[in-house]
């Protein structure tokens, strides 16, 4: 009973390497041949070596000796001839994980979809026919983001088909296989393309605002958030660029090289108060404009020499979560620069600098943070003395004509 089942499972074995043998091979018609040459030469070689040692045991051969001796020979002709046979495959066994580690061995590539020739198709100005291309593969790969997006680009800037990429972005938007990330990205494109063939800002806003809607209070709403707030400026420069009106320029001034001094041509500034206010009016409608909100504190600080309100303006850059750890970091760093400028005293410079440490110790801002506490106090006595800017009423309370911004501003 234990020969028999052990007959069994070196037959099975047998049976299931010669499959795994066949299943893995680039030629398998060949290696089938192989494998039936091998079996028939092991059965051959078993049959014979059952009747030349049933001859033995009867005394027969030329007294056991002769018998012995073809036993051998035959076994070693079967052994050199399945060597020959197998060789390729033995030797492909033993370096196969050298050669795997080098070209990564027989396993097939991922499959994934290719778009050069419709990169090349949409170089040679035939758009359609690279349409066609991507198409096909997104038939394959409906989610792949980098198809749709050059197919939304090619129908937007090479076909001039602006509602058809919209389309396409949107309905990528909408499968559940589209990633947040990508998401925002196809509608922030999309916003540019409404911006920059449609030169329609509503439509532009009204994509970013989708970003606000799906991901609210997130980064990807932050980032949307600050588009929008700019959106204004990139209106009146699209809206000149069409309506472009003939300038008349004023003649320039004469003798240039003769004149005693030419600072009257030189640019005029606008007035820190000014420009200031136009920043907390700019705020009241984008309270989450962090490039404004940062101008503002430094008028504050550089200007007017008010360290409390560019403290106000910066803590609300700080506290707000969605900005990354590089932003926030930044912002600390320039509050204790305003701090060291404007005479802090030590204890709220390093105070400053401990949060760097305390909210991202694992980042290298920390590391820098670290090293700058060490030297607060070289830093304080570098700087002079600054003297104090007397203020109007007005210029006093411009930090704070707005409230505070709702929760996540």
């Amino acid at each position: 009973m234990t020969d028999t089942l052990l007959s069994v499972l070196v037959l099975a074995f047998v049976l299931w390497l010669f499959w795994r043998t066949l299943k893995r091979s680039e030629d398998p018609a060949k290696i089938l041949f192989k494998e039936l040459l091998s079996v028939a030469l092991v059965v051959g070689e078993i049959s014979l070596i059952h009747k030349l040692t049933g001859s033995l045991h009867e005394g027969g051969i030329a007294g056991n000796y002769g018998g012995a001796f073809v036993i051998a020979s035959s076994v070693a002709a079967v052994g050199i001839v399945l060597s020959i046979i197998w060789t390729p495959q033995i030797s492909a066994c033993l370096i196969s994980p050298l050669t795997n580690a080098l070209d990564g061995g027989s396993e097939p590539p991922e499959p994934k979809p290719y778009y050069s020739i419709a990169i090349a198709k949409r170089k040679r100005s035939h758009p359609l026919e690279a349409i066609v291309v991507i198409r096909e593969q997104l038939a394959k790969f409906p989610n792949d983001f980098e198809g749709v997006l050059l197919l939304a680009h090619i129908q937007a800037e090479d076909m001039n088909d602006l509602p058809g990429a919209e389309i396409t972005l949107n309905n990528f938007c909408a499968s559940s296989g589209a990633q947040p990330r990508q998401v925002a990205a196809a509608w922030t494109r999309l916003a540019d393309w409404h911006l920059k063939i449609g030169v329609d800002v509503d439509s532009a806003r009204a994509a970013l605002e989708k970003i606000i809607a799906r991901f609210p209070e997130t980064e990807l709403s932050l980032h949307a958030e600050q588009r929008i707030a700019h959106l204004g400026g990139a209106e009146k420069i699209l809206l000149g660029q069409h309506d472009r009106q003939q300038m008349v320029l004023p003649e320039g001034v004469k003798n240039i090289g003769l004149l005693d001094s030419t600072e009257f041509l030189q640019p005029t500034e606008i007035e820190p108060g000014k420009l200031a206010a136009a920043h907390v009016k700019h705020l009241e409608a984008h309270p989450h404009d962090s490039e404004v909100r940062e101008k503002l504190a430094m008028i504050y600080a550089r200007d007017f020499k008010r360290l409390d309100l560019a403290t106000l303006e910066l803590n609300q850059l700080i506290n707000e979560s969605r900005h990354s750890s590089k932003q926030i970091a930044n912002w600390l760093n320039l509050l204790a620069n305003f701090q060291i400028e404007l005479g802090a005293d030590v204890a709220t410079v390093r105070a400053t600098l401990e949060q760097i440490v305390e909210r991202f110790p694992n980042l290298s801002v920390a590391e820098i943070a670290q090293r700058r506490l060490a030297h607060v106090q070289s830093e304080l006595n570098g700087k002079k003395e600054t003297s104090s800017v007397k203020l109007g009423v007005y210029e006093q309370n411009i930090g704070l004509k707005y409230g505070m911004p709702r929760k996540g501003s």
